[in-house]
C-alpha cells in the first residue's frame, strides 16, 4: 500500500519546473513583470536610486523611477498542472552585469522586454542572448504615451534573427505577462528540439 505521503512525493519529482530569465534595460518593468504573473509573493532585491548613481543610471524617459535592482527579482508561475516557471529578473544597468552569467545558468530562455521610447536600451540583452544561443522573446511594454510600433517594426530595428517572435505586452497585466511566458517555452522548446535532432543527425 503506498502512502499518501508517497503519492504527494511521486507527483512533486513528475512536476517540471523551468528556469525562465527576465531581462531588458533600466526601467523597462523587469520587476514589475515578474511581480504582476508571481504566485508567490516575490523576492526583489531594490534600493532607493543614489545622487552616487547619476552618473551612470540613464533615466531619461523613467523620470518617475525612484528605485533600481540590484541583484535579481524572483517569482514563480504555474502554467499548467505539471509545469511551473521559476523567473529570474536581472538588473538592467550595466555595472550589474556579471551576475548574469550566473542568473543564466541552466536557464530554458529569456524574456527581453523592450520600450519603444528606449529601444536600444534592450541591445545588449539581445546581443547577450544570441551569442549565447539561449532562445528568447522580445516583449515590448506597451508604455502609456509612447509611439505605438507593429512587432515586424521592431524585429528590423534589434535586427533580430528570423523567427525570434516579438509580442506586444503590459507589464503590469498578469494574463499579458502569462501570455508572453507561454510563448517563450513554445519557442524555446522548438528550439531545443531542433538543436537535440541537429545532434543526432
Amino acid at each position: 500500500m503506498v502512502s499518501e505521503h508517497s503519492d504527494a512525493t511521486d507527483e512533486e519529482m513528475s512536476a517540471l519546473a523551468l528556469k525562465i530569465l527576465v531581462a531588458g534595460g533600466f526601467g523597462v518593468g523587469k520587476t514589475t513583470l515578474v511581480g504582476a504573473v508571481s504566485e508567490i509573493r516575490p523576492l526583489r532585491t531594490e534600493e532607493l536610486l543614489s545622487e552616487a548613481g547619476q552618473l551612470v543610471d540613464d533615466t531619461d524617459g523613467v523620470d518617475q523611477k525612484v528605485t533600481t535592482t540590484v541583484a535579481m527579482d524572483f517569482g514563480r508561475i504555474t502554467i499548467r498542472s505539471g509545469l511551473s516557471l521559476y523567473l529570474f529578473g536581472t538588473p538592467g544597468q550595466d555595472r550589474f552585469w556579471f551576475l548574469w552569467d550566473e542568473l543564466s545558468q541552466g536557464a530554458l530562455g529569456a524574456v527581453v522586454l523592450a520600450d519603444t521610447r528606449r529601444l536600444e536600451d534592450c541591445f545588449p540583452a539581445v546581443d547577450y542572448f544570441e551569442h549565447r544561443h539561449i532562445p528568447f522573446v522580445v516583449a515590448v511594454n506597451c508604455f502609456a504615451g509612447a509611439r505605438s510600433y507593429g512587432a515586424q517594426d521592431v524585429s528590423r530595428a534589434l535586427d533580430l534573427d528570423a523567427g525570434t517572435p516579438v509580442v506586444l505586452c503590459d507589464a503590469r497585466d498578469r494574463d499579458s505577462g502569462k501570455e508572453v511566458l507561454i510563448r517563450l517555452v513554445e519557442y524555446a522548446g522548438r528550439m531545443h528540439t531542433a538543436r537535440l535532432l541537429d545532434s543526432v543527425s
